[in-house]
């Protein structure tokens, strides 16, 4: 079962828990903000659910609770951000600012973050160069090393999501937010975290085999698998997608590769953000250019449907429906998930809200 909470209750109790965590008023409204999009959106994988593993890196030792990005090498049209060792959501949102402001200013910004860690998810930072008029790029490393490259035996690649965005219709960017698995690992974790199966073609046992137990993954060493989910199904894409990513992100910021036997073991998590801000009047008149993808958009969305019932829709669209439906009803959250958050929330000594 899932009780439904209002939003704004919802962000608090994440703020408040941030806060009796030590983090400062400002970073933790900011840091609650970026998760609660996620949960809002629909992307339960990247929400609330992310304050027990969070949890975990900040009583090993592994968080700074209290980073300021800094800017370490910058030039016009790119720069380098230390994260400051902590989460990675202050330090995602000063970058995409910063590469906001490079390209509103000379065409394009480029900007990777390093000593870093988790920031949520990667449309956040792409609707936020959506909403500029700019089209957006995002990417990241990950921590966890749960997915083997096609044909092969052993786990070297994380989950290594990208965000495209693109403006068209004030309101409703085209906005794909993906991981380059089947599913992200937080999906797989909140089914075993409320004791529901994984369907069939997100998991492998530790064997390499086709599994729907999510613990398999989640606490007996299993694989997520690549987006395609087998090698007859071209899940040859998803690994070479995984790949661009971390180059993107870990292999310009100079941190570690998920292949790394070190990865992710340090006294920092240790991973690292791409971000890509560009103008399209660089090219046209931006308000043409817009109108070209709002009519792209509506096109798709005027496709005859298989089934009546489910109308076609773009990238975007699923999140954004969801958002209306739990600014009404709620956000739901699961029994399991609710039951630790109620133990942070005992933990960090601060009001249980939900």
């Amino acid at each position: 079962m899932a009780a439904a909470h209002d939003y704004a209750t919802h962000l608090a109790q994440i703020e408040a828990i941030l806060k009796g965590w030590g983090m400062p008023q400002m970073q933790a409204a900011e840091t609650a903000e970026i998760l609660g999009y996620a949960d809002l959106h629909g992307i339960d994988s990247h929400g609330m659910s992310m304050l027990p593993p969070y949890d975990v890196w900040r009583r090993e030792g592994r968080l700074n609770m209290a980073p300021e990005p800094k800017i370490l090498r910058e030039m016009p049209v790119s720069a380098l951000v230390d994260g400051g060792g902590g989460l990675g959501h202050v330090p995602g949102a000063f970058a995409m600012r910063l590469a906001i402001a490079k390209a509103q200013a000379v065409g394009i910004g480029v900007v990777v973050v390093r000593r870093t860690s988790h920031f949520g998810a990667c449309g956040y930072y792409g609707r936020m160069a959506a909403e500029a008029g700019l089209i957006g790029m995002v990417s990241t490393s990950a921590s966890g090393v749960r997915v083997p490259p096609t044909g092969g035996a052993q786990a070297r690649l994380g989950t290594d999501p990208w965000c495209f965005a693109a403006p068209g219709e004030p309101g409703r960017p085209f906005l794909l937010d993906m991981a380059t698995t089947t599913v992200a690992y937080g999906r797989v974790r909140n089914k075993s975290n409320e004791g529901q199966p994984a369907p069939a073609g997100w998991v492998m046992n530790n064997k390499g085999e086709p599994s729907t137990d999510a613990d398999d993954v989640v606490k007996r060493g299993g694989f997520l698998t690549s987006l395609g989910g087998t090698p007859e199904n071209s899940s040859h894409k998803g690994y070479g997608l995984a790949m661009m990513a971390d180059i993107l992100s870990a292999g310009l910021a100079g941190e570690s590769f998920p292949s790394d036997p070190m990865h992710a073991k340090g006294a920092e998590i240790g991973m690292a953000h791409f971000f890509l801000a560009m103008d399209p009047s660089m090219f046209r008149e931006r308000e043409a250019f817009e109108a070209d993808v709002t009519r792209f958009c509506h096109d798709m969305r005027a496709t005859p449907p298989l089934d009546p019932a489910k109308p076609v829709m773009v990238a975007g669209d699923p999140e954004r429906a969801k958002a209306v439906i739990r600014l009404r009803d709620g956000v739901p959250v699961g029994d399991g998930l609710k039951a630790q958050i109620r133990q942070l929330a005992l933990e960090a000594n601060v009001e249980w809200m939900l």
